[in-house]
């Protein structure tokens, strides 16, 4: 069930706010009882929500939330026996690891072995067979359907033991608890991914305020608009022109596909997060930020540091620092940022392309940790430095869109070089193209970047407070017209 649907936003998002409502101001013995029944509402809800997409997600979900529950118990049990504490906590991440490798990577290994199995391609063939990612369906298996959002819950309950483990967390007692935290419908599929101790206290009790609702409210709408409005037009020039062959791409055509995808991605999932956010302070839940104006970034390090913040702290926190972060010398911090970036391109999906795009990031990273970033620092015109960025953002963009490194390959060889094709960048060009164009590279970021220090007191003056509702109103109607209308509306994160 997608936010931007209208069975999300006139059925199930209503009946889920008032039955909120309703318990928050009936007559109960204590305060904790209040919360026992709103939490079986979300539970309820939650699942059902989940399993919109179909009973058998449902199935897996709570299979996953059965082990990591058991699995915390176990846990708990041997908090004296460090041995057997530590090989409860190795079988609980083999199981998490295992069960997202079966649903989401066993598709591509065998591809790979059907395509090592063509002997009579030669070498270069099979790497070319696997790199393309086309199986020959010879060993007869069937393909796996991904469930949704299946990296972020499991992410979030593998986060759950291995704070548990070193005490970070208490043991979740309470079996429905716990299955309301992996379960929560507003990060279920698309994230923030939430960490236990964020919400620990919350699951417990949680305060509710008018000024809380109102604030996630606003949110909501604003991410409905950047979804809806932003992504979605965007969405519909990209994956008109990435539908192209190649040899019809000329230059000028391959730049605004890229540019049009590059804003889809931003505007699709931080709209989405502030959508997320938004319905938790309305349920009385204080989820993190996930994005911080990643594109207005002067380095790809500091780019990691806005984009999909919840990943990259989870990466961080279980990986990175777990390895040695940069306390073990320089060449092991180099490894130790391949090896984060070489999982974050795994994370994101069964393909050589993402493989790629991680593993470059990865190597920017590294540049700049050796000498660029020291550059960047000194450089007194910081547009280049931006440029820089954005440039290296769109190019690895690439591979994340592309269906294969070929066709990766050949696109960014579209965008370097001067060519002109029959097809013309104004087939794609529209006026209400141009004005959402201006308008999401303006909210961007650029503005607040301009702004500074003055957008909070602009926020604050009682003429702009006005303007502000009256502009949700405008978006929230424009945004239910356009999805009415049945207009364009994909989301490009329901498949990580």
């Amino acid at each position: 069930m997608l936010f931007s649907s209208m069975t999300f936003l006139w059925i199930f998002l209503p009946v889920v706010l008032i039955g909120n409502y309703i318990l928050s101001h009936l007559k109960f013995s204590s305060e904790k009882k209040r919360i026992r029944y709103k939490n079986t509402l979300l539970l309820v809800a939650s699942l059902f929500f989940y399993a919109w997409g179909g009973v058998y997600y449902l199935f897996i979900m709570i299979g996953s939330i059965l082990i990591n529950y058991l699995g915390g118990l176990l846990i708990h049990k041997y908090e004296e026996h460090k041995g057997y504490k530590r090989a409860v906590l190795i079988v609980i991440l083999v199981l998490n690891l295992g069960m997202l490798f079966v649903f989401k990577y066993f598709n591509m290994l065998i591809v790979i072995i059907e395509s090592i199995m063509q002997n009579e391609l030669g070498v270069l063939g099979v790497i070319q067979s696997m790199l393309t990612m086309q199986g020959t369906g010879e060993l007869g298996f069937k393909e796996i359907v991904l469930p949704i959002g299946i990296s972020f819950f499991t992410f979030q309950s593998m986060s759950y033991v291995i704070d548990l483990y070193f005490g970070k967390v208490n043991l979740q007692k309470n079996l429905f608890d716990f299955a309301l935290y992996v379960s929560l419908f507003p990060q279920l599929i698309a994230g923030p991914i939430v960490k236990y101790s964020d919400v620990e206290a919350q699951i417990k009790y949680r305060e509710e305020s008018l000024d809380l609702f109102y604030s996630g409210q606003r949110r909501f709408v604003y991410g409905l608009g950047k979804k809806v409005i932003f992504s979605n037009t965007f969405a519909e020039v990209a994956d008109a022109i990435w539908s192209l062959e190649i040899s019809e791409l000329g230059t000028a055509v391959a730049w605004l596909g890229m540019i049009s995808y590059t804003l889809q991605i931003y505007y699709d999932f931080s709209g989405y997060s502030d959508m997320a956010i938004g319905i938790g302070r309305m349920l009385g839940f204080q989820f993190k930020e996930n994005f911080n104006y990643p594109y207005m970034s002067c380095s790809i390090s500091e780019f990691w540091r806005r984009w999909h913040i919840s990943l990259s702290a989870w990466f961080k926190e279980y990986v990175y620092i777990p390895l040695g972060g940069n306390r073990k010398g320089k060449v092991r911090t180099y490894i130790n940022l391949f090896t984060v970036f070489f999982l974050t391109g795994i994370w994101h999906g069964a393909n050589f392309t993402f493989l790629v795009w991680g593993l470059m990031h990865g190597f920017l990273s590294v540049i700049e940790r050796l000498f660029l970033g020291k550059w960047l620092e000194k450089n007194p015109i910081k547009p280049l430095n931006w440029l820089y960025t954005i440039l290296m953002v769109i190019i690895c963009l690439v591979y994340f869109r592309a269906g294969n490194i070929f066709e990766a390959n050949d696109y960014i060889r579209q965008m370097f070089t001067l060519s002109v094709t029959s097809n013309s960048i104004f087939s794609y060009i529209s006026m209400r193209f141009v004005i959402i164009l201006v308008l999401a590279i303006l909210g961007a970021g650029l503005i607040q970047r301009i702004l500074g220090n003055k957008l909070q007191k602009l926020k604050e003056m009682k003429a702009v407070q006005i303007l502000d509702v009256l502009l949700q109103c405008a978006i929230l109607i424009y945004s239910i017209i356009l999805i009415v209308s049945g207009t364009y509306n994909p989301f490009i994160y329901f498949q990580f």
